[in-house]
């Protein structure tokens, strides 16, 4: 009888190198001695004190600073029009604090007399920093002051999200690097508080993937009441439930969430209804605005003579480019050949909503990007899409300028170019979406499967077997519920024996 030899199993690093498994880093590493060899272990010798997450945190505050250094010129010489937009450092915080009477001691929701057009806890975060300021009044002094504590908060809010980031998938932390020197932060991060809503999604992320459902929920509603976009990741989860037929998971998840915006909202709406529904209102009733699909029409179509769009037309209309987008997304989750992965699906959602929604600030652009880190970790795609986001962010400002300072077209930026920029930051965004996409239909393209893993953002959804998909090209082949079916493992098992 033959003897047969064991298989020696390959030895596997501890986590993956971005040197090797990305072509682009590869080729840069060529000035201090190119990839990583083959035969090297990384993460299988103690790396002392520089650890992966340690150099993430100092890239994270060298960029936090470097954030800060771009507003300079407005730190000095003042939020003033249209110079702050010619300098490019317009920040939401002077202007908010000087405007709803934060600088005067009142603060949203609690003063009748206030009306703030953000969710609660934004309304929250905006009067307890204004506390921190010491004085009274809005200074110049104190406008700096209440400027740098909010930049301090969001440079910690920064650290917490790649340190998420890092931990939802430790085989793979040098994708956090995406997040710590993304450029799209760099120049936005401190525009408004979106980072607060980021950070509450990237720490739930992290519950839900370590099977911690009450506590993801409960930080998926505190992002909610942030901006409400951190809901959207109830869409992806919802679809990942009917597809593995793991619906608990969707349903303790939503119920926490719900709990958890419920808690925070019903006191402020009961202490103050109409402040806390101003929101909603100003929401509803506000027409297209910058970055949008629909204010680069309106653009368009005043520069040519045509109609330009109502609010109720842009509400109808943007609702209804979602909604199709949204049912687009399931049917990918529902009839691709594998089940997809959390964050991917949770990328595909949140930029339709941008896309579609009626504005796009400049710093929606932080939402994008911790999501992008997980769901397709491709520096060349990343930093393209960063280009492109750039360009937008800088025709932004040069477009207000021309706006608020009233000079000729030909000594600012003119509204084709502004509009371009548009149609540039939305293309690319598509672009990615569809890079995402593809790799949902082929999973052999996904840069996280190739690893041999399935899903480890999906928590308690990875690994399962499906329970529904249907099959285009062989509907005899769909998987039911009501058809017993035989998982792939069980079938290989049964081969085996």
């Amino acid at each position: 009888m033959q003897e047969t030899k064991p298989q020696i199993q390959q030895k596997r690093a501890r986590f993956v190198v971005p040197s090797r498994s990305d072509s682009l880093l590869g080729k840069f590493t060529e000035l201090i001695g190119g990839p990583l060899g083959r035969y090297s272990s990384p993460g299988s010798v103690s790396p002392g004190l520089f650890t992966v997450e340690r150099v993430l945190v100092i890239l994270t505050l060298i960029a936090a600073l470097l954030s800060i250094l771009f507003k300079g010129y407005c730190r000095v010489n003042g939020w003033h029009s249209p110079q702050e937009f010619y300098a490019t450092c317009y920040s939401d915080f002077p202007d908010l604090f000087a405007t709803r009477g934060l600088a005067n001691d009142q603060f949203p929701f609690f003063d009748q007399q206030v009306s703030f057009e953000y969710p609660v806890i934004t309304g929250l975060i905006a009067g307890l920093t204004a506390w921190l300021v010491p004085g009274h009044g809005a200074s110049s002094e104190r406008i700096v002051g209440y400027f740098d504590v909010n930049a301090t908060f969001i440079a910690a809010l920064w650290i917490v999200v790649v340190l998420a980031t890092v931990r939802i998938n430790r085989s793979r932390p040098w994708d956090a690097a995406m997040v710590a020197l993304a450029p799209g932060i760099v120049l936005a991060g401190v525009i408004n508080w979106d980072m607060w809503a980021v950070a509450f999604l990237a720490v739930a992320m992290y519950f839900f993937a370590k099977e911690r459902l009450v506590l993801a929920g409960i930080f998926i509603g505190l992002g909610t009441a942030t901006k409400l976009y951190p809901v959207l990741i109830l869409g992806a989860a919802f679809l990942l439930a009917l597809r593995s037929g793991r619906l608990r998971i969707f349903f303790v998840t939503a119920i926490s969430a719900v709990v958890s915006w419920l808690a925070v909202n019903v006191p402020i709406a009961a202490i103050n209804p109409g402040g806390w529904r101003y929101f909603f209102d100003f929401t509803q009733d506000r027409p297209a605005g910058y970055g949008s699909l629909w204010f680069s029409y309106d653009l368009v179509a005043d520069r040519l003579r045509l109609t330009p769009l109502s609010p109720e037309a842009v509400n109808a209309l943007a609702m209804n480019m979602f909604l199709v987008a949204c049912i687009l997304i399931a049917a990918l989750a529902m009839t691709a050949p594998r089940r997809p992965r959390l964050a991917q699906l949770t990328f595909l959602v949140v930029a339709a909503f941008i896309l579609s929604n009626k504005v796009y600030s400049p710093q929606y652009v932080l939402w994008l990007i911790p999501l992008l880190a997980l769901a397709r970790p491709r520096w060349r795609d990343f930093l393209l899409w960063q280009a492109a986001e750039a360009l937008h962010w800088t025709a932004t400002w040069m477009y207000l300028g021309q706006t608020t300072s009233g000079g000729p077209a030909q000594n600012n930026i003119d509204m084709p170019y502004y509009v371009m920029a548009v149609l540039l930051h939305m293309a690319a965004t598509a672009y990615l979406m569809l890079r995402v996409a593809w790799d949902i239909w082929e999973p052999d393209m996904d840069p996280i499967r190739i690893q041999g893993v399935d899903d480890p953002h999906g928590g308690g959804f990875d690994g399962t077997a499906d329970w529904l998909r249907v099959d285009l090209a062989n509907p005899s082949a769909s998987v039911l519920p009501w058809r017993p079916t035989v998982s792939a493992a069980q079938g290989e098992e049964n081969r085996d024996g």
